[in-house]
């Protein structure tokens, strides 16, 4: 196969899909019409496409030969609830509703994967199933249900790449191990007894707790956490009161929980509900805590990620360079995928700041460099054609 030759060839097709999704974006668990679109995309391909696989995911199967290894590459395609602020011509046609991370170059690329493979079929030494996952952006997310519904069965490694508008256009991040953190938030409701803003003493002031506790919240990073690990505990959210003169009857408290390793996101989990029983002693409140526990870290298989920066890295096409890159605090429910088969979840680039693309994601100016879709697709096809080399 001529890589540099079949993805130019496919590459308007890949921009107009990309364009299409762009102007029609849908929120997580609400993406009817993006659903719709990828099937009528990939129906007339000749291969099994599965709608409706664990709520609005889609999952095709391109089977080659029983002999052979099946591997997964999976791009989600949901969007973000962002008004769309950046000057381009396919700017979102849905208010208050935008492609703000990249789902929709995912999707394109994956979609434009299955194109090519389709017209070399008889000369690929793998199976490959394609996982259009919806829901990424909201937890509980898409993954778990389609797995559940059978998106994983039979697949045997698993690959997939996540855009950054902050990394170097067409250039390839790798990271052994752990590349996104656990993300886990939490829910604190301290009730007091409300009263007169002028009568404190007849009151017992949620506020005052509250204010007390979010400070020690943060002394769980530097005083409970060893210095060798990584965590993070934001408190992002208070609310209480709507009157100058009242002492309200409860306040709340919101916030997010970072870490990499189980065991300190259990730590951390401890320490917040032994802070609140203090203060519940010491102010006279009381307090319910609720933390949800999220998306997990995401680890990738130390021998696949040594495949993918080999293939990658050698007789570079589109892709001008392959870097390790630090662990991300952010959190991606790819995770769950690589928790059921090995495999390697990797960085795209595609910020190119001599085009004032450089605005990070979830941001309303937020936009991609296109051409970096080419490295992503370049990477793909070197994993599929190469995969004789491994060993089974």
């Amino acid at each position: 196969m001529d890589i540099k030759k079949v993805i130019e060839d496919h590459f308007e097709d890949t921009l107009r899909m990309r364009r299409h999704m762009h102007m029609y974006p849908e929120l997580s668990f609400q993406e009817e019409n993006t659903k719709q679109y990828i099937y009528d995309e990939l129906k007339n391909l000749g291969i099994e496409v599965r709608r409706d696989v664990g709520g609005n995911g889609l999952v095709t199967r391109l089977h080659v030969d029983d002999e052979y290894p099946t591997i997964a590459f999976r791009a989600d395609f949901d969007a973000l609830p962002i008004d769309e602020e950046a000057d381009v011509e396919f700017k979102s046609k849905n208010p208050g509703v935008m492609h703000a991370c990249g789902h929709d170059a995912h999707t394109a690329t994956l979609m434009t994967l299955q194109k090519i493979l389709v017209k070399h079929k008889d000369k690929l030494p793998v199976n490959v199933v394609a996982i259009h996952q919806h829901a990424e952006e909201l937890p509980p997310g898409g993954a778990i249900s389609m797995i559940e519904d059978g998106a994983l069965d039979g697949v045997d490694y698993f690959f997939g790449t996540h855009v950054s508008s902050l990394f170097p256009v067409n250039h390839i991040g790798w990271n052994y191990d752990t590349m996104y953190a656990n993300a886990d938030s939490f829910t604190i409701t301290v009730n007091g007894h409300g009263g007169h803003g002028a009568e404190p003493e007849n009151a017992i002031d949620p506020i005052v707790a509250s204010a007390s506790l979010i400070s020690q919240l943060q002394t769980i990073v530097s005083r409970s956490v060893s210095p060798l690990d990584s965590a993070v505990v934001s408190v992002t959210a208070f609310n209480s009161g709507v009157a100058f003169n009242v002492i309200p009857n409860k306040a709340e408290i919101k916030g997010t929980i970072r870490t990499y390793e189980q065991d300190v996101r259990e730590l951390i989990a401890k320490r917040i509900k032994e802070l609140c029983t203090g203060i519940e002693v010491g102010f006279g409140v009381k307090i319910d805590v609720d933390i949800t526990y999220g998306y997990p870290s995401l680890k990738n298989d130390v021998d696949m990620t040594d495949y993918v920066v080999d293939v990658a890295s050698n007789d570079k096409i589109f892709i001008r360079d392959v870097v390790e890159i630090p662990s991300s605090m952010g959190a991606e429910d790819a995770a769950y995928y690589l928790q059921k088969v090995p495999g390697c979840y990797f960085s795209t680039g595609v910020g190119n700041v001599e085009k004032g693309i450089d605005v990070p994601h979830h941001n309303p100016l937020f936009n991609i460099d296109e051409e970096g879709m080419k490295a992503a697709l370049e990477v793909f096809l070197k994993i599929i054609i190469n995969f004789d080399q491994v060993k089974k």
